[in-house]
């Protein structure tokens, strides 16, 4: 008999953040093939004995290729067994679980979803920052910060520097200058809140408060690495641990920009 693979989101890296039926399915699997961004504490909730198969990517290392994980997948159901697929955050944002789902549909496979809090979420949980709040944010937009190949990033820059957005950006730690550059040339303001935060809602998160003209620096200097996630906009501002100062400063930015507004 043909096996059948689950899609599972793992969330941003708390195990209280899985929902029950990740849990079930993650407890019905034969074998378990997870990415590197799945945290330590979910893999030990694997049945024990179960067979664990990593096929983690990191920037410029691909051990197993993408092609190859979909192989891989497709072979362990056509052996009968049943695989729980952990993919960090939720499959079907940045995850590339659309992809999976279809070759092994092609295959004749059954693929079932549980889906995982995406890293925005869990990164606006653990901090405290809203993705939308009324006055600041009428909207959240999710962008990824890294191309194959490290190509070129083709983002509508123009739309993305809104105001009253909060952009965040996934997998752009390496990117992030260039990013704020473009968002800046756009109009949006070098004072704009930005949050970095990595490894959110694990033990080893770690976060990082600035602006946009200056972002980049700050986050070079402090060594963030990946998985880092940016939160960019006035919800940022929210947060406890946002410096009063900084606050002050955007303020006193924008008074001075309505009063010359005012007086042209």
């Amino acid at each position: 008999m043909t096996g059948k693979v689950f899609l599972i989101g793992a969330g941003p890296g708390d195990p209280e953040l899985l929902t029950l039926r990740a849990m079930r399915m993650l407890q019905e699997a034969d074998v378990v093939v997870y990415d590197r961004l799945v945290s330590p504490e979910i893999l030990a909730l694997a049945p024990a004995g179960v067979q664990m198969v990593p096929v983690g990517k990191s920037p410029d290392n691909h051990p197993v290729p993408q092609e190859r994980i979909n192989e891989i997948l497709a072979e362990l159901a056509l052996d009968g067994q049943t695989v729980a697929r952990l993919k960090g955050g939720d499959p079907l944002i940045f995850g590339r679980g659309s992809e999976e789902a279809a070759h092994l549909q092609a295959n004749g496979i059954i693929v079932e979803y549980a889906p995982g809090i995406t890293a925005a979420q869990g990164a606006a949980a653990a901090s405290g920052v809203p993705l939308t709040h009324r006055g600041l944010a009428t909207g959240v937009r999710y962008v990824t910060g890294h191309r194959q190949a490290n190509g070129m990033l083709d983002l509508d820059w123009k739309s993305l520097a809104s105001e009253e957005t909060t952009l965040v950006v996934y997998m752009g730690v390496a990117n992030i200058g260039q990013i704020a550059m473009r968002l800046v040339a756009e109009g949006l303001s070098e004072t704009t809140p930005v949050m970095a935060i990595a490894n959110a809602t694990t033990p080893r998160e770690n976060r990082l408060f600035s602006r946009l003209g200056q972002v980049a620096i700050d986050v070079r200097d402090a060594g963030l690495k990946a998985p880092v996630l940016f939160v960019i906009g006035q919800v940022v501002t929210l947060c406890e641990e946002w410096p009063a100062a900084a606050t002050d400063l955007i303020h006193a930015v924008e008074a001075t920009a309505a009063g010359q507004r005012a007086h042209a």
